[in-house]
């Protein structure tokens, strides 16, 4: 198991003659909020995990988390930021009968690490101060190295099937008028990269399906669990439209994990925390929805992933506005209301 290299804060100077920028504000907020609330999650998963695998990863991943909420907080407390409530011990209960099975663990896991990685991503070019662009370098690296041995993991015990294999083409060969074409007249067969999208979406989405089932057992508001039934209702639909792309390709899939979800009707987050995370998974999904659009070419994979889009932003709003009327969601750090002083 890799060892956790410490975090290096920046020199005095750079932090009193450099003031963090809106990037670094935000990048550092939303990585406070949401390793806040994977250090809520890891640990309800650490009370009932028995593979000691999977045990020893969901450690080595708390303790990503718990240095990274840290590592902000620091930097924060030194700018006279206010730290972010974000989640706390009473969003986790404990002592609650098992949701989860072992394997449903890695998945997550997986889903998490990339999640983790789009905003560090993101954030790496546009951090300048030495001591927040050393942390975000960082962070990647512990993530990468991370996403590592979850995708060991899930080999080594078949929990997962690898992307499609496809032939190695045998010339180089240019594009012709049919390429875009997605309904009419000839339909070229999929590319690699639109393959590469459709099982990254499917496989975001399984692991997206099966949480929000959970989250809809065990939900204690009447309107958040009515959210996550719709939401369950969605993404099944979301699945089984990009993995019939792939069947029509006669290429494989990955399949649901839903019977990774024990019975359970007892809650072990707050719906606060539940809530938030739904929210944030699907606004995942409109990124990844992006990338896809990005690399694709056929019409008719434009309009699935348009409407895919669509529906996930109603989601989204949905969510915002409930989280909004119970006083759940935090204001992220922002520019001065110019008309307001006038």
């Amino acid at each position: 198991m890799a060892t956790i290299r410490p975090i290096k804060i920046g020199s005095k100077k750079s932090e009193i003659h450099e003031k963090l920028t809106s990037a670094e504000m935000g990048k550092l907020w939303a990585t406070y909020m949401g390793n806040s609330m994977s250090e809520c999650i890891l640990s309800y998963f650490l009370e009932h995990v028995e593979d000691q695998e999977i045990k020893h990863l969901l450690e080595h991943a708390l303790n990503l988390s718990n240095k990274f909420v840290k590592t902000t907080k620091e930097i924060f407390e030194r700018d006279g930021f206010p730290i972010p409530i974000g989640f706390t011990k009473e969003d986790v209960n404990l002592g609650t009968p098992r949701l989860f099975e072992d394997e449903f663990y890695v998945h997550y896991l997986k889903y998490a690490a990339k999640a983790g990685m789009s905003i560090y991503n993101v954030a790496i070019p546009l951090m300048f101060r030495e001591d927040v662009k050393g942390f975000f370098n960082d962070c990647m690296y512990e993530t990468l190295e991370l996403m590592e041995q979850i995708k060991d993991i899930l080999m080594s015990k078949h929990f997962i099937i690898s992307p499609p294999v496809i032939p190695i083409p045998e010339k180089v060969e240019f594009i012709h008028d049919d390429f875009l074409n997605g309904y009419i007249r000839h339909v070229r067969p999929l590319h690699a990269l639109e393959i590469t999208h459709l099982y990254d979406n499917i496989e975001n989405n399984i692991t997206s399906k099966a949480l929000i089932l959970a989250f809809s057992q065990v939900a204690k508001t009447d309107k958040v669990r009515k959210l996550f039934i719709k939401g369950r209702d969605l993404t099944h639909k979301s699945v089984e439209m990009f993995s019939n792309q792939l069947h029509k390709a006669h290429l494989p899939s990955p399949t649901f994990l839903d019977h990774l979800i024990t019975t359970s009707t007892f809650s072990p987050f707050s719906d606060k925390l539940m809530l938030f995370h739904k929210v944030d998974m699907f606004s995942l999904k409109i990124r990844a929805l992006g990338n896809s659009l990005a690399v694709n070419g056929r019409h008719d994979l434009v309009k699935m992933y348009i409407k895919s889009f669509k529906d996930i932003s109603v989601f989204v709003e949905s969510g915002a506005k409930i989280m909004i009327d119970n006083g759940w969601m935090e204001k992220p750090p922002g520019a001065i209301d110019r008309d307001t002083l006038s």
